[in-house]
């Protein structure tokens, strides 16, 4: 069973940035196609970022612009730099994996999930 465990999450300003990680128990996480969603209060789950293998990436359009994501195959962990952060990005982030090489923002395509790191950014 793949375990991930994301850390980073915390409370910024408006306009200021913040870099989740994604700690992923696989010794090639080039091997997963690797997201991020959130999750607000009341809200449905959102894709947020998605790489497939090494170089494929799709966001969200609330993100483009402001948020990329990266794999670190040294350490096995997935990263969301998030820059020009606004108060709607405030969520809980979950990490997210799939064997398949799809790309896709589809949660329900998913199998394995971390248990989440919360974002506040406050006006």
């Amino acid at each position: 069973q793949l375990k991930l465990v994301e850390s980073g999450g915390g409370s910024v300003q408006a306009g200021g940035s913040l870099i989740l990680s994604c700690a992923v128990s696989t010794n090639n996480v080039n091997r997963y196609s690797m997201a991020w969603f959130r999750q607000a209060p009341g809200k449905e789950r959102e894709g947020v970022a998605t790489m497939a293998g090494v170089f494929a990436e799709r966001y969200a359009e609330s993100v483009k612009g402001r948020f990329t994501i990266s794999k670190d195959s040294a350490s096995n962990t997935l990263n969301l730099q998030m820059n020009s952060l606004k108060p709607e990005d405030t969520a809980m982030y979950y990490c997210a994996a799939k064997l398949a090489s799809r790309i896709s923002l589809d949660s329900d395509e998913y199998p394995y999930w971390g248990q989440g790191t919360q974002v506040t950014v406050s006006s």
